[in-house]
């Protein structure tokens, strides 16, 4: 009985190192990133590549002391102050898919107290990985945070949050390609869970190594193993050896093989081995250890039988090693997930026999499930407003907007929704912030606001008619700015508007008809202080509607009216002038005018009398002619 439940733990937990997996037939890739330098170099003994600083979104460059001899050996750093805002981060492409261990090592900044010992959170894509507790300097394998994680999109980002106690400040970056089924542990491994390193401990004799140094294989990403002599209390004693061991740097993971040539035992007097570190509560941890058998005292299976407890709880039983890896000198890995509640990690190695226990490594990780991200296309609108409206430093803005859930973008509230698995933005509160900038129309990218308060800044511009789009809106302040033009028709389709605040601007022209109808509604706008509105109740009443071709029209009319009467004016006043000079000529030739009228009248007078002589002169004549006919012929002189 007790053989078949071995081998169903067996199976459950070691799937990943029964299964064989081939090699790629290239070099894993790997990046190096050295915070702060201004150009690539190498660091001995190992002659390893650091890129110069690169893809940072904000901080200040400087010189940095190593808190521990552990960390690369490098003189620079970046350090993030608040007023670079509260969240900063390096976003670095060109990271090909795949499955990577990505390791960020803390500095100091020599500038500040040799003492000061900043507390921040880490994130990888959102996901928070690690928060930094006080005498982190004092602990070797806790100057640096590491995280295996799955990169899908060609890049990845790495955010720092301050939590108000010093400036993070980043030593350096990497990102080490590993096989892809590395750390396989069950049915909840997958793209969607990130492991973070808590402890790995090489038992034993030796020194405290990172793979290189162990001479282990590049796709087991370079890991660090810390030392450790003893559990503690007399309970165990160091062993070594230099044999050959069989089965150490197999994939998924290459172990390499000096880390099962030495082992601590337990004695006699403590046949048990106890290993006890602190926590993160109510978290789940996947639990590695590691054996080989190396001690003389032990040649055939059955000699050395123990239960595997973690926490009190039986997690494996009756462990054999040369059974289980079918030889002496040959590497054994077992693994285990549990569920931890409190504080403490308790690893017990319980013999059931009369023999004592062995071990040759510990790892343990933290499982963390990948937080859900926001929808891209609403981490652009916003990125697109943060340079449209000049936001400051000290908001940050980089990363995700709404995850880590405990570091959400200043000003950005978040709604999960569900039937998508994303993060969308539902409220946009950035009132009274000092922002001059304008409303570009990518604004109506985030389609799921429901709130959208940018009032009492000196936003200038246009109202976009882009924002009718947002059909979710219930509430629009905008009060309180520099705003001109018109209000767009398309703000009438806000069909879910609740309040509606234009006060304060210099908006002109006529209110959409549709938002007055809104007002029937119970909907609360305010219109007030905009000189050029009309058109509701409470503001002026505008002019008969015309279109654009009839204002034209309109508008000509009176420019040529206008000219009509100019050219009038002109010509009716030369005319005057023209009456005046002739007055004026009139006047100064006055008594010739006179004297020619008087002699005229006389000349007139005497022909109106030769005429009416002449006229008698010619009836006489004819009353004489018949006379002289009578009479005989007379003279006329």
């Amino acid at each position: 009985m007790r053989k078949d439940l071995l081998l169903i733990w067996m199976i459950i937990f070691c799937l990943g190192f029964t299964l064989s997996f081939s090699r790629p037939g290239r070099a894993p890739f790997a990046m190096r990133i050295s915070c702060g330098a201004q150009q690539d170099s190498q660091t001995k003994p190992t002659q390893t590549h650091w890129l110069k600083d690169l893809g940072y979104t904000g901080g200040i460059a400087a010189n940095g002391t190593r808190p521990s001899y552990i960390s690369p050996p490098l003189r620079t750093l970046r350090y993030f102050p608040l007023s670079e805002g509260p969240q900063n981060c390096y976003n670095i492409n060109g990271v090909p898919k795949g499955h990577y261990s990505i390791r960020i090592f803390f500095g100091i900044v020599i500038q500040h107290s040799a003492t000061s010992e900043p507390l921040f959170d880490i994130s990888i894509d959102g996901t928070l990985i690690h928060s930094l507790k006080p005498g982190w300097t004092n602990e070797d394998d806790q100057v640096f945070s590491e995280a295996l994680v799955f990169l899908n999109n060609g890049s990845v980002s790495i955010c720092f949050h301050s939590t108000g106690h010093g400036d993070p400040a980043i030593l350096s970056i990497e990102i080490l390609e590993i096989d892809e089924k590395a750390y396989y542990f069950g049915p909840q491994w997958g793209q969607e869970v990130m492991l973070r390193t808590v402890k790995r401990l090489s038992c034993g004799y030796g020194q405290s190594k990172f793979g290189i140094d162990y001479g282990g294989d590049p796709w087991g990403g370079d890991r660090f193993w810390r030392h450790i002599q003893t559990f503690g209390q007399g309970s165990d004693q160091p062993r070594s050896v230099e044999t050959e061991i069989k089965k150490a740097s197999l994939p998924p993971n290459f172990y390499p093989e000096s880390l099962y040539q030495s082992a601590l035992v337990s004695t006699d007097s403590e046949p048990e081995l106890t290993y006890t570190m602190d926590v993160d509560p109510n978290r789940n941890y996947s639990i590695w250890l590691h054996f080989a058998e190396i001690d003389n005292s032990v040649t055939a299976a059955g000699q050395r039988v123990f239960d595997v407890m973690i926490n009190g709880h039986v997690i494996l039983r009756d462990v054999d090693i040369i059974n289980m890896s079918g030889d002496r000198y040959t590497a054994l890995v077992l693994n285990a997930t549990i569920p931890v509640d409190g504080r403490t990690l308790t690893i017990t190695l319980h013999p059931t026999g009369d023999s004592n226990a062995i071990i040759s490594a510990i790892e343990i990780f933290e499982i963390i499930m990948v937080e859900s991200k926001t929808i891209s296309e609403e981490v652009k609108a916003l990125q697109t407003l943060k340079t449209a409206l000049g936001l400051p430093s000290r908001f940050g803005w980089n990363g995700d907007p709404c995850v880590p859930q405990e570091h959400p973008w200043t000003g950005a509230d978040c709604q999960l929704n569900r039937s998508i698995g994303k993060w969308v933005i539902d409220g946009l509160d950035l009132n009274n912030q000092g922002l001059k900038g304008f409303l570009p129309n990518d604004i109506s990218r985030l389609q799921n606001l429901h709130t959208l308060n940018l009032s009492g800044n000196s936003i200038h511009g246009a109202i976009p008619s882009s924002l009718g789009t947002i059909t979710s809106l219930e509430v629009l302040d905008l009060s309180y700015n520099l705003l001109n033009g018109s209000i767009p028709e398309s703000l009438g389709q806000l069909i879910s508007l609740q309040r509606l605040n234009l006060n304060g601007n210099s908006l002109s022209g006529r209110v959409p008809e549709a938002l007055g109808g809104r007002l029937l509604h119970r909907a609360s706008f305010n219109f007030t202080d905009n000189s050029g509105l009309c058109g509701i109740p409470g503001l002026p009443t505008c002019g008969a509607h015309l279109s654009a071709g009839a204002k034209v029209g309109i508008g000509l009319g009176a420019c040529f009216a206008f000219l009509f009467l100019v050219t009038c004016s002109v010509c009716w006043w030369k005319r005057r002038q023209n009456i005046l000079r002739a007055k004026q000529i009139a006047a100064r030739a006055a008594p010739y005018a006179k004297a020619r009228t008087h002699l005229s009248d006389i000349q007139l007078t005497k022909h109106q009398s030769h005429s009416h002589s002449h006229h008698h002169h010619r009836h006489h004549h004819h009353s004489n002619a018949r006379t002289a006919a009578e009479n005989g012929p007379i003279l006329l002189s």
